[in-house]
């Protein structure tokens, strides 16, 4: 009982000192609980979503998928023929059956020919308004659609593209543009989570997304009253006789939750790695303020054990106070948590993916997690300078209180310290000269983690020498204030080193990324400038939409085009001449002028030569997986068609990133075997310019396909910059994420400079007495806070540089070979850390400033 009083008292005096550890806690703690309620929260929507919509039992055409996606390589629904409605209906226990058209390949504009599509990523879902559709939508103004010239629109799109009644929409697909004017606006029962959704009556909807009548790409069966969905099941598919997918609402909902909770895994996990990575910066920073608030308190933990304290109670003392600011600090993170994740769910709703607040799922392991992560990590912390503090003798007493009792780390630091950091770079070596990118992968990671925590363990023996050299470079232009701030960054070698390592890992983070991002981009750019020997690349931006005949027909009798590839992706099994059978094959099939629009490096025979006659390519992985040479002959059973037997007469490089691993053939080699009806559309076009004709070329490109919105056209240069956006996008968002770690790390400057100046309370007292001014004052500490920055950040950088370069010799592996340094960005991170220092230092400067000179020299 008499230990915890005295770490309940202890926690309460110096509840101003560990303020910013409970922060740290308290952010770490929040965006781990954040990450959990949010995801969910999805998880939850999208369960109410997919119950909802799901009718007893789903009878679709045998290609469909699962999910329900509709992107076919005919750009239309695989869809069933009308009399299935009229069998399904004959099946026992059926109580109602409707039949449905709907597709996700479609592209909606407006008048403007501006895309209606969501930019969250979510689909644009076109279909035929139905009573399975009335069950979670109410229509809020106007009215269903009937004829061609009307269509529903959901709410949410007409609020975010400012559509009302009787606005012109374009449903854009393979089969043409039908337009149609906004007969009524529809509004979600349940949360949308951000689909784009319009409604045609059934002819037109299927005349418009499937190009004929009397087809359905699903029809919703009703069970009678008393029959199990699995009854109702087994009876429809008795009654079809195969040849259809029959699926239960339970399957659907099932198989809709399977394919977002992949999507959902991935921003969970990820996000939790990011909240890890705070919680090991925040680590430094607990360290760091257990460390010094024992050192402050040497004489008074010598009068304790004077008294008659043992080292263990002295220990637990402690660590209490640690566990009742790990309990504190996490408890308050819990409820920042749910507030994060209501930030997130707007921060989603901005960008279309609608959330509501009353889906809100706080389940009793979230708290939980987070309080018991907050406590353990806490504590954990606190353990080293808790049986630091049990050694302290009485005799401490008698010494003067804050004395440092540690100024050098010890040999067994020292020696482990280099150790770890010498195997880390071993694996760094290792990983950068592997043979494969997989075997690398491994050796990548060990030394990532060898090399931050050696570094982590011999800092103190690196931040006295490195600090004297930014002290000669930054700090002696200012004079004597220069000098002391030098001192005081070098009086605690470890507290330094500490406080720069917390910075030191997110900054180095930062640099790895940006190194890898930046040679991406460098190795994608020079892999086109050497390979790609087109002018312009066509294709839609929505994933998975083909390219229509009309679009192809307007690009091929552009002025100005000298030639245009076309290019389709078949699928199909091959047998390979050593007798093994590989399903799910991709052959991509184009125009002969293909082997110059893309300049593919070849192992054994001519590109061009795989573009004749029943001949194809294969890449040089699968050549020698299956023992294949010029002149062997590949059994090739397209999907969509007849077995065709090709003779290999080009083996491509594996040292290339587009198209790698690519099997080529000629569509004219394909046609032979795939009927015409059945031939997939093209995925993209390539188009050349009649020479000196490029720009015009361009403007005439982009002017014919003006009426196909879903249609871009793209330069080199066009191309190569949609490349950067995306993975500077990405970069940008991890930075963001970062961030968080670099929230903490800064906390623990203000909180080591906050603690260092009540450390040094008397001493700061005497050089007010002695003439030093208070603008001097908080120019030191500022300057000392400047430099423990540029520290970490220097460390940090360096070692995320080394990463970087080392990551990008396993991208090499892939193709990717080009090591592009950011230096720009990397100069940026550098001087802002400058500006992070100089941030910390504000209120423990001003705090410092306005100490009574008197009182501070009377403090003992």
């Amino acid at each position: 009982m008499t230990v915890m009083k005295t770490s309940m008292r202890n926690f309460l005096a110096h509840k101003g000192r560990m303020a910013l550890s409970a922060v740290a806690v308290l952010l770490s703690v929040a965006f781990v609980c954040g990450t959990l309620v949010f995801t969910d929260t999805m998880t939850t929507t999208f369960d109410k979503l997919f119950q909802a919509t799901a009718s007893d039992v789903t009878v679709s055409a045998k290609g469909a998928s699962d999910t329900g996606e509709t992107t076919s390589r005919t750009g239309k629904p695989p869809v069933m023929p009308a009399s299935v409605l009229d069998e399904v209906r004959k099946a026992d226990g059926v109580l109602k059956a409707e039949g449905t058209v709907f597709s996700t390949s479609a592209t909606v504009v407006d008048g403007d020919l501006d895309k209606l599509s969501p930019s969250s990523g979510a689909p644009t879902i076109v279909g035929n308004w139905n009573s399975n559709e009335a069950r979670t939508m109410e229509i809020t103004s106007g009215a269903a659609p009937k004829g061609p010239d009307q269509i529903l629109v959901d709410a949410d799109t007409a609020d975010k593209h400012g559509l009302g009644l009787g606005d012109e929409i374009g449903v854009i697909t393979v089969v043409g543009t039908h337009h149609a004017r906004v007969s009524g606006i529809a509004t979600f029962t349940v949360t949308n989570p951000g689909a784009a959704i319009f409604y045609l009556d059934t002819k037109t909807a299927q005349q418009t997304l499937v190009g004929r009548t009397g087809v359905y790409t699903n029809v919703n069966v009703t069970a009678a009253q008393g029959v199990t969905d699995a009854q109702l099941k087994q009876s429809v598919a008795a009654e079809l006789r195969g040849g259809y997918k029959v699926q239960t609402a339970k399957e659907v909902a099932d198989a809709n939750q399977q394919n977002v909770n992949g999507f959902l895994n991935v921003m969970k996990y990820a996000l939790l790695g990011f909240a890890g990575i705070a919680f090991l910066v925040g680590i430094f920073l607990i360290v760091n303020t257990f460390s010094m608030l024992v050192a402050q308190r040497t004489r008074e933990i010598g009068l304790m054990r004077a008294l008659g304290y043992s080292r263990k109670q002295i220990n637990r003392s402690v660590l209490l106070e640690a566990l009742l600011l790990g309990g504190v600090g996490s408890v308050l993170g819990v409820g920042a948590g749910i507030g994060v994740a209501i930030g997130l769910m707007k921060l989603m709703g901005l960008m279309g993916m609608h959330l509501s607040s009353s889906d809100l799922t706080v389940v009793w392991t979230t708290p939980a997690l987070g309080l018991l992560l907050g406590v353990v990590v806490t504590v954990l912390a606190a353990y080293l300078p808790a049986r630091r503090a049990g050694r302290i003798s009485p005799m401490a007493a008698l010494r003067e209180a804050g004395a440092p009792a540690d100024v050098r780390a010890g040999v067994v630091r020292a020696v482990s310290g280099l150790v770890l950091t010498a195997a880390g770079c071993w694996g760094l070596y290792a990983a950068a000269t592997a043979d494969t990118a997989k075997d690398g992968s491994a050796w990548l990671g060990l030394g990532v983690v060898l090399t931050l925590v050696g570094l982590v363990v011999v800092v103190p023996l690196i931040a006295g020498g490195l600090v004297r050299v930014l002290g000669a470079v930054l700090l002696r232009m200012f004079g004597p204030v220069g000098r002391m701030a030098e001192r005081n960054a070098l009086r605690n070698p470890r507290r330094t080193g500490a406080t720069g390592a917390a910075l030191m890992i997110g900054l180095a983070l930062v640099a790895c990324l940006s190194v890898v991002g930046s040679s991406m981009v460098a190795s994608a750019t020079d892999q086109l400038d050497k390979t790609v020997g087109t002018d312009f690349i066509i294709q839609s931006d929505n994933e998975g939409a083909l390219i229509n005949p009309q679009a192809v027909k307007a690009v091929k009798e552009t002025p100005g085009v000298a030639r245009v590839t076309e290019y389709k992706l078949l699928e199909a099994t091959l047998t390979t001449p050593d007798g093994k059978v590989t399903k799910d094959e991709t052959i991509n099939a184009a125009d002969a002028t293909y082997a110059q629009d893309l300049r593919t490096e070849t192992v054994a025979g001519n590109l061009a030569d795989a573009y004749r006659a029943d001949s194809m390519s294969v890449n040089e992985d699968f050549a020698e997986a299956h023992g294949i040479k010029l002149g062997s002959a590949v059994a090739v059973d397209f999907e969509d068609g007849t077995t065709a037997r090709l003779t290999v007469r080009a083996i491509t490089s594996d040292d290339v990133v587009i198209d790698k691993g690519a099997m080529y053939a000629s569509i004219t080699t394909a046609a032979k075997y795939v009927p015409a009806d059945r031939m997939p559309l093209d995925l993209m076009l390539f188009a050349t310019a009649e020479k000196g004709q490029q720009d015009a070329a361009y403007k005439a490109l982009k002017s014919a396909l003006h009426g196909m919105p879903e249609y871009t056209v793209r330069d080199q240069t066009d191309y190569k910059q949609a490349l950067k956006d995306q993975i500077g996008q990405l970069l940008n968002m991890i930075y963001g994420l970062l961030a968080l770690a670099i929230i903490v790390a800064v906390l623990g400057v203000v909180n080591t400079l906050a603690l260092s100046v009540v450390e040094r309370t008397r001493e700061i007292g005497l050089m007010r007495a002695i003439g030093l001014s208070r603008r001097q004052l908080r120019r030191m500490i500022r300057l000392e806070s400047v430099v423990i920055a540029v520290f970490g950040a220097l460390l940090g950088l360096g070692l995320g540089m080394g990463w970087g370069a080392t990551a990008q010799r396993l991208l090499a592996l892939e193709g990717l070979t080009v090591l592009d340094i950011p230096w720009p960005t990397i100069i940026g991170v550098f001087i802002a850390s400058a500006f992070v220092g100089l941030f910390a230092a504000l209120v423990p400067a001003f705090r410092a400033a306005r100490m009574n000179v008197l009182n501070a020299i009377a403090t003992d």
